[in-house]
């Protein structure tokens, strides 16, 4: 397993940011690690580059214990954190040099870098010169200098166009051909475009980890978005049969998920006569991880 974690829990005062969690990342997995702000994601990852400790169960990369073997693990790992700390008077080649120093990477491994993640157009100026898009590329070439196993990737898109959006994704999908991927992200559609698997959390504890074609295996669930012209309580939603679970969009607004193979649009336009109220607009969407994102987290 490149990355193994088992029962691994942690406390920040009378706060639990991770209750027993495990699982574990086969080589060439890209995984996707989703919750809500304060879930527990950042805290993982602390863990598993080192930076902190847990206060029970254990955790290795490559097979290197984070708690006892720590320069093994860090070797193991290629880390972009979330705020790319980068020196932005330094020149993108100097700064790569710098950390290959760091690393005792030979320099030749510079521009092989430099080439893997796109950056030679943009290689001469200094990184604050740089758009966010090449900024981000510098921070992966940093994290592939010494050729990891592992990345570890927090936020690696947070404020890019969408054109930066692509590239970065692309060069990301690229890079877990041949290496083991764990990005954290609030993106959805990020995770739909590059990610094997998905591992969602809330309140520091795992709600679902499976992988994506099986999350969206299950056929009889249907996903109506419906708005009525008077507002309807709760309770009568609850009533609709074969209903699995809803949301309440914004006061006559609902997304309604029902566990069925048949179409339920004729169901909810018996149930708006009943009630006496009209369908204002209805719409059968496809599922995707964010409903599924929302049912797992609300």
């Amino acid at each position: 397993m490149s990355i193994e974690v088992q029962n691994i829990s942690k406390n920040y005062g009378t706060q639990k940011a991770l209750n027993s969690v495990s699982f574990s990342i086969n080589k060439g997995e890209i995984v996707g690690f989703l919750g809500p702000n304060g879930a527990g994601k950042s805290t993982l990852m602390k863990i598993l580059t080192t930076y902190i400790e847990a206060d029970q169960g254990t955790a290795t990369v490559n097979g290197f214990n984070v708690k006892t073997q720590l320069k093994e693990v860090q070797k193991s790992i290629g880390y972009l954190p979330e705020h790319n700390p980068l020196y932005l008077d330094l020149y993108v080649r100097e700064y790569l040099a710098f950390n290959a120093d760091v690393y005792k990477v030979d320099k030749k491994r510079i521009e092989e870098v430099i080439q893997l993640t796109g950056l030679t157009p943009e290689a001469h100026k200094k990184i604050g010169q740089l758009s966010k898009g090449y900024r981000q590329r510098v921070g992966l070439a940093t994290a592939l200098l010494h050729d990891p196993e592992v990345l570890i990737l927090d936020e690696p898109t947070t404020g890019l166009d969408p054109n930066q959006l692509a590239e970065i994704r692309e060069l990301i999908k690229n890079i877990g051909k041949n290496k083991t991927v764990f990005l954290s992200t609030h993106i959805m559609q990020e995770v739909e475009a590059i990610c094997d698997r998905v591992i969602i959390i809330k309140q520091g504890q795992i709600v679902t980890d499976n992988k994506l074609e099986q999350i969206f295996s299950n056929e009889n669930d249907q996903v109506i978005e419906i708005e009525f012209d008077h507002k309807i309580e709760e309770e009568f939603i609850k009533r609709l049969p074969q209903i699995k679970s809803f949301k309440n969009i914004h006061d006559m607004q609902w997304e309604l998920v029902f566990n069925s193979d048949k179409d339920m649009r004729p169901t909810l336009f018996d149930f708006a006569k009943e009630m006496d109220v009209k369908i204002l607009s209805m719409q059968l969407k496809n599922k995707n991880l964010e409903t599924i994102f929302r049912e797992k987290t609300s």
